[in-house]
């Protein structure tokens, strides 16, 4: 007695045509013999491709929508000619109602090893240049405003004596006959398949040579110091890279070139102290000048300005410049400066300044923060 082919594949009696494809993909990478190591995976194996080579045939479904599984026994079911159904025979590698299906695309997962391509593709074995990381160091007014800089670098480049062949004298590949490629079969389930890989001799470029290159030995690249320029761009950070497209080592095989990555480490400020594109200056005041206010010049890193100070400031405080930060290239918006304000207590004092001090003591500076601590003395 046949099985229900909706349930055989997992979907019900209403699936579209791509639900149908997308549950027979995955129930054939599931049971796929060569992989699956369940005892009875070919007999699934079968069962499912039964299923779908009906289902995916709208008369087929329809003849079975009505009639069942009968409507296909005879001379072509189970115990036909080949152990087929209905056309699906394993042993030709003829899927009837599912050659819609790229075998190369369902399998892929466990014959990528062997190169497999159903159209015959060739591989060029062209392989991207190595990417390079130079490390830069900045100081803080190059970091802000942006600069030019210099810096000489090991890159691999094409060697010059056998332009980037590895060889000298090429002839043609006796392996692949110049083809760069070499094709073998495999003999599976489902028939033989045909795979292709990359020439073991020649690397896929359909050459050997007669004589190695002296001067790369046969890398068919040398390393040579070049001197690059580059712009910083304004407000660039500590950490954050600059990526050259294209820059870096030269490519094997006609393959691109890689890139070059500069990172950057901005040193610290003796003064300044920058969180995303604010800067901040740390003030000292002194009692008198925090207490009765006073006129600061300050240094911003574009040029110094004359910050008006109140009276009674505290310790901690912070007083705006607007504008006075960094402004990221490309970006409309400048940061802003914070001056914290550091009152600075005296350690030190001579005879006349001691005498001020007591004077100030015995008048009443009591604060209004420490008469709330009165009431619990």
């Amino acid at each position: 007695m046949k099985k229900d082919f909706y349930e055989l594949l997992g979907v019900d009696k209403n699936a579209s045509d791509d639900e149908i494809k997308k549950a027979y993909r995955k129930l054939a990478k599931k049971y796929h013999p060569d992989i699956s190591k369940e005892p009875d995976a070919a007999e699934k194996f079968k069962e499912i491709g039964e299923a779908y080579e009906v289902l995916s045939d709208p008369q087929k479904r329809k003849m079975y929508d009505t009639y069942g599984s009968a409507a296909f026994d005879g001379a072509q079911g189970a115990g036909g000619p080949g152990g087929g159904f209905g056309g699906f025979d394993f042993g030709g590698f003829n899927f009837g109602g599912a050659e819609d299906i790229d075998i190369s695309d369902i399998f892929s997962d466990f014959l990528g090893g062997f190169g497999f391509s159903s159209g015959g593709s060739r591989r060029s074995g062209a392989r991207k240049g190595e990417d390079i990381l130079v490390r830069v160091d900045l100081d803080f007014l190059e970091s802000a405003f942006g600069c030019d800089k210099e810096m000489d670098i090991n890159l691999s480049e094409p060697c010059d004596t056998c332009h980037g062949n590895g060889g000298l004298n090429p002839k043609t590949c006796k392996t692949c006959n110049g083809q760069g490629r070499v094709v073998s079969q495999t003999r599976t389930i489902l028939g033989v398949m045909q795979s292709q890989t990359t020439c073991p001799d020649c690397g896929g470029s359909g050459k050997t040579f007669e004589k190695t290159c002296p001067d790369c030995n046969g890398k068919k690249t040398v390393k040579k110091e070049k001197t690059i320029s580059i712009k910083v761009p304004a407000g660039i950070n500590s950490g954050e890279r600059l990526r050259i497209s294209g820059k870096g080592s030269a490519g094997i095989g006609g393959g691109p070139n890689g890139d070059i990555y500069i990172e950057f480490t901005v040193k610290p400020h003796p003064i300044y102290k920058r969180e995303k594109n604010n800067i901040y200056l740390d003030l000292p005041l002194n009692i008198a000048e925090a207490t009765l206010g006073c006129k600061k010049e300050i240094p911003t890193i574009y040029g110094n300005v004359v910050l008006d100070i109140p009276a009674g400031s505290q310790s901690g405080e912070k007083l705006k410049l607007k504008g006075k930060g960094i402004k990221p290239n490309g970006s409309f918006l400048k940061g802003d400066m914070y001056v914290t304000i550091k009152v600075i207590t005296p350690k030190k004092l001579d005879r006349k300044q001691k005498k001020l001090m007591k004077e100030l003591l015995e008048s009443d500076l009591e604060t209004a923060e420490y008469k709330k601590l009165e009431k619990y003395l």
